[in-house]
């Protein structure tokens, strides 16, 4: 019989205790890996929020701050982008397509964005997606929204439902714009991005709601003018919180951000938004890497079950030690031995953790795009995977050298006559 072959017959014959070790082994591969797979998804789908826009322009401040509001929704701009000043922008001949985001208002917690029908034939997000409707249309009239698929789940709205826009941000506002209630035209399917928790409007549509506010407050000409009034307004905005810039050619795009940040009429700032967001993920993806770390000695407590097991049977395998000493097995088979056992159960429970993982991805990953907008990765058995199975397998063949030397120190001194 083959050392393999023994090694294997040998846990066999404790598979109980095996299976268990097996089972630690493999839980704590499992968590290792997912979690790892599960930051890198994260990542990978954070950094995808908006694909195909090459830099996002509005009021000086920081790139992380312009990101944050303009992407998502999170803060408000110090100050305003001047509607002249976007003009400018939108007429330069290096840049192919704008898109004019404007901020500031909110339905029930959820954000109000003031932009152009544009953004749904320009807006991307993972991998170059196109933003599409559920249900109905863009926005044509003045009173007209459009809500993500977050919003239309939350609050349970369908197309042709009414609702009102509040002054301010926050999930209770006491400033309704109640008189000029909107309609709902167009339900977003779900993107996995913070669109699904917004409430889209025209730009007009924005200035309208607030005809006859000063310093965020209704004066009486707020509650005087009708809706329909104020349809016969000029509705051209005057400042917007910022927009999203396509270029002509990204290879002029530092020329193009140069030009933004020197403008001499306002003190503007051009962020490139990939930049930003890799800033912005070395912030938050501390947590993550927090995380894969406590996984990392949890497989540490597996390879320790290993060890504890084949420790644990050494007192019972004596005799059996001593027999194969007998019949002519060297110190190194005994050796050799108590390593292999030890590879085995590391080997078979990494890959039972592994191939668990791969399972688990297969079946979570609709729900998890759906309700978090991470793409779980579906790759094949890859470099990481590898790695993972190679360091706890050889892991634990280092550590079964504790045990084998011990049991060839027990097999010496016992001879064939065993004291118990």
């Amino acid at each position: 019989m083959t050392l393999l072959a023994l090694a294997w017959a040998s846990l066999w014959n404790r598979r109980g205790s095996a299976l268990l070790t097996i089972l630690a082994v493999a839980v704590s591969v499992l968590l290792f890996v997912g979690v790892d797979k599960l930051r890198t998804s994260s990542e990978e789908s954070f950094s995808q929020t908006i694909s195909g826009t090459d830099m996002i322009v509005g009021a000086r401040t920081s790139p992380v701050s312009l990101v944050l509001f303009s992407i998502f929704h999170i803060g408000d701009p110090a100050a305003g982008m001047t509607w002249e000043s976007y003009e400018w922008l939108a007429d330069r001949e290096d840049v192919a397509w704008t898109v004019p985001i404007s901020l500031g208002d909110s339905h029930l917690g959820h954000r109000v964005v003031g932009t152009t029908t544009d953004f749904f034939e320009h807006y991307k997000y993972r991998d170059g997606q196109d933003v599409t409707f559920a249900e109905g249309t863009a926005f044509d009239d003045l009173y007209d929204v459009v809500i993500g698929a977050g919003v239309a789940e939350e609050l349970e709205y369908a197309l042709g439902d009414e609702i009102t826009l509040s002054h301010g941000t926050g999930p209770v506002s006491f400033q309704s714009h109640d008189n000029r209630p909107f309609t709902i035209t167009g339900i977003l399917n779900p993107t996995g991005t913070p669109i699904d928790g917004s409430v889209l409007v025209s730009l007009p549509a924005i200035e309208a709601i607030h005809v006859g506010w000063q310093s965020g407050a209704p004066s009486p000409l707020a509650n005087i003018l009708t809706a329909d009034d104020v349809r016969q307004l000029d509705l051209t905005p005057h400042v917007i919180s910022s927009a999203l810039v396509g270029l002509t050619d990204r290879r002029r795009s530092l020329l193009a951000m140069r030009a933004v940040n020197t403008y001499p009429e306002e003190a503007l700032l051009a962020a490139r938004p990939a930049q930003a967001i890799a800033e912005i993920w070395e912030l938050v993806g501390v947590a993550g890497k927090a995380l894969l770390a406590v996984s990392g000695f949890v497989i540490v407590v597996g390879l320790v079950s290993i060890l504890t097991s084949i420790l644990t049977s050494l007192r019972e395998r004596r005799r059996e030690m001593a027999v194969l000493r007998a019949v002519g097995a060297g110190p190194h088979h005994i050796v050799l031995l108590l390593i292999c056992e030890a590879i085995f159960l590391a080997a078979i429970g990494s890959a039972i953790g592994i191939g668990l993982v791969y399972l688990m991805i297969a079946l979570a990953a609709p729900m998890f795009e759906a309700q978090f907008g991470i793409a779980l990765a579906q790759s094949e058995f890859g470099s990481t995977d590898m790695i993972v199975f190679a360091v706890v397998t050889a892991s634990a063949g280092l550590l079964g050298l504790i045990p084998a030397l011990q049991a060839l120190k027990n097999s010496l001194a016992d001879g064939l006559s065993i004291k118990l």
